[in-house]
């Protein structure tokens, strides 16, 4: 879960003011569409959402989708975007980081990106997100392959350098999930922490569980 400690709810105001960000979600959101396809039947949860860059690049797409996050102030501001929208089929679930987590009701369609590197322990998250897929729905979960600490200027609340993607395939498999694989959804060029300039690569794990 993002951590409440990095003050993610300071940050939310001008988060959406990163054009890289921006266009990173779009590119996970292509990636996620490529092995899961979309339907107007699919009911989504986006782990980790933010202020729902991601979020609203799947929403046109499925019939329904929710917004998970420990942060308020990111909540608050994708619920500003919703009622300007006037969206319908777009919910918010504020997640309490002090408590075991637990997901409410099963989805078609589990998402997540670039949230994995602020959670502490991988496995319990992705035992709590298989628990929380319909027979047939599908895990899609995007972060940084690893790197050496420099994609993040403060790496407060940041517990991973990014993920092995061979250990993350093999998690999923562990867990019961099918048709595990993975590819490369973005490539993101920014200022590294040691000044200079970086390029990181972003991947997309998926499976399928069973029916």
């Amino acid at each position: 879960m993002k951590q409440v400690t990095r003050d993610f709810d300071r940050e939310a105001a001008s988060w959406d003011q990163n054009t890289r960000r921006v266009r990173l979600a779009r590119e996970v959101a292509e990636a996620i569409a490529g092995e899961a396809p979309l339907t107007p039947r699919m009911d989504v949860l986006d782990f980790g959402c933010g202020t729902g860059l991601l979020t609203l690049c799947l929403q046109p797409r499925v019939g329904s989708i929710t917004g998970a996050d420990t942060s308020t102030g990111m909540l608050q501001s994708l619920e500003a975007k919703i009622a300007a929208q006037g969206l319908t089929n777009v919910r918010t679930l504020a997640l309490d980081p002090s408590r075991p987590l637990a997901l409410p009701g099963r989805y078609d369609l589990i998402v997540s990106n670039m949230t994995l590197h602020h959670v502490p322990e991988i496995p319990p998250l992705l035992a709590c997100f298989v628990a929380a897929l319909k027979p047939g729905g599908s895990l899609c979960l995007s972060d940084l392959d690893p790197e050496q600490g420099q994609f993040h200027e403060d790496s407060q609340g940041v517990f991973h350098n990014g993920f092995e993607r061979a250990w993350l395939r093999s998690q999923f498999e562990g867990l019961g999930l099918t048709q595990v694989r993975d590819r490369t959804a973005a490539t993101v060029t920014k200022p590294a922490r040691d000044g200079g300039m970086g390029e990181f690569s972003i991947f997309l794990v998926s499976g399928r569980l069973p029916d």
